[in-house]
């Protein structure tokens, strides 16, 4: 009852906020990049000033490593700014855009979350509560500064860490292997390219959303994906989504899977509950 409860509330004041178009408030570049410059899209709390620690999240948008937007994670971005932390939609390289391959998308990945923990102080940022987000390969992105080792940005300071403290990956690809996602772009690489096969101890807090009826994410990745997490002593919290099929968390239950994920914020003391 206190669940269904918390979830009428946070509906209630989610249809609201999505009544709006949200726009992000900043626009800063993070990259320059021989096909051009990459941008951070920010949304700040109320009141924001430098002098603030908030939580910060970092958002990748999904496309096959092909095309795609940040404004597909605006309306979650707006959200959890208003709830408290910095959302942050990145832009990075991608085939139809830049002419690039699957490596320079999680270079730019690991660059922008790199550059928003050395830029923590300015922007008002807890550099030790920074978490990562992305939808399909978005969320291949986003697991990937968590996890790979390799295909950090040629010069780059990398004594600064591009891993977040948590994770939030919708419909997230996982694994690379020959029977994984996107293996045939990724053949000579896939070993060190593919989070499932990187998993280690110590990997961060990580909320998962999956249907049921997805046809490029089997229910089985994510489950494996889960139970080595857990093997290895960490969280992994999946939801199922009966019937639901790519890219259902910006569709059917947007809603349901945005409440989630500000649970899931709560639970690791980022985020206030939700008052009744």
């Amino acid at each position: 009852m206190k669940k269904t409860a918390i979830l009428i509330c946070f509906l209630a004041v989610a249809s609201a906020w999505a009544a709006d178009k949200p726009k992000p408030d900043q626009l800063i570049p993070y990259k320059e990049t021989p096909q051009g410059e990459l941008r951070l899209h920010i949304f700040n709390p109320k009141n924001q000033t430098p002098k603030k620690k908030a939580p910060a999240i970092v958002f990748f948008f999904g496309g096959g490593w092909n095309s795609g937007s940040p404004s597909q994670f605006y309306a979650q971005s707006k959200h959890l700014a208003q709830r408290g932390m910095v959302a942050i939609a990145a832009e990075y390289r991608t085939k139809k855009g830049h002419g690039t391959d699957p490596r320079a998308c999680v270079m730019d990945a690991k660059s922008a979350m790199r550059w928003v923990r050395a830029h923590a102080g300015q922007l008002g940022i807890d550099p030790n509560r920074i978490a990562a987000s992305g939808g399909s390969a978005g969320g291949h992105l986003a697991a990937a500064t968590a996890t790979l080792e390799k295909f950090d940005e040629p010069g780059e300071d990398v004594s600064v860490s591009c891993r977040p403290q948590a994770l939030a990956l919708f419909n997230p690809v996982f694994d690379n292997g020959e029977k994984g996602y996107g293996y045939d772009r990724v053949e000579s690489y896939w070993q060190d390219f593919s989070p499932m096969h990187n998993l280690k101890k110590g990997a961060p807090p990580t909320i998962v959303f999956l249907g049921t009826k997805d046809d490029l994410i089997p229910v089985e990745t994510a489950e494996e994906y889960k139970a080595v997490m857990e093997a290895n002593g960490g969280r992994c919290d999946l939801h199922l989504y009966k019937d639901q099929s790519h890219g259902f968390f910006n569709k059917a239950k947007y809603k349901e899977t945005l409440a989630e994920t500000d649970q899931f914020f709560v639970s690791l003391g980022w985020l206030k509950p939700l008052k009744k």
